[in-house]
């Protein structure tokens, strides 16, 4: 009997990989996992069209994958400076908003913060099937802030 090199369990001789782990035991076992992982890897990819979805989900250009999300790299030069001004104003929002916490109007212009921050177009895509389009999570922005801001106010 043998061992495991890699949890040590105890093998049968003839075992080519182990029981416990998975793990190739031999040279040709090794090869053969290689060649189904890289077989798995292309089907994948085919079944995916390579990672890139078609859509344009928010009137952003680009290669999306299924979630929405376009690499920085692909954007075009409007299209970042709308995500650094997302991220800028969505993060602005949420530190003067912090400042204020122990007021109730503080926590609206937390969300209103978090609302536009360009990952939460990212997350809403699973759970709605589509990426929300970036003028509604601007909306969503304008309504947070403006409640939060009218309530500072009156309260």
């Amino acid at each position: 009997m043998k061992t495991c090199p890699r949890c040590d369990s105890s093998l049968d001789d003839e075992d080519r990989f182990c029981v416990e782990c998975g793990a190739p035991q031999t040279e040709d076992a090794a090869e053969e996992l290689d060649e189904y992982v890289q077989r798995q890897a292309q089907q994948v990819a085919a079944e995916s069209g390579g990672g890139v979805g078609g859509g344009m989900g928010g009137g952003e250009s680009g290669s999306e994958d299924e979630s929405g999300f376009v690499p920085t790299a692909q954007l075009s030069d409007r299209e970042q400076l709308w995500r650094r001004g997302c991220y800028v104003a969505g993060y602005g929002t949420i530190v003067v908003a912090l400042t204020l916490v122990p007021q109730i109007g503080a926590f609206p212009l937390i969300l209103g913060g978090i609302a536009i921050l360009p990952p939460i177009r990212r997350l809403t895509a699973e759970p709605l099937g589509s990426p929300l389009k970036r003028e509604v999570m601007a909306g969503l922005y304008a309504v947070f802030v403006l409640i939060g801001v009218v309530l500072l106010v009156l309260l």
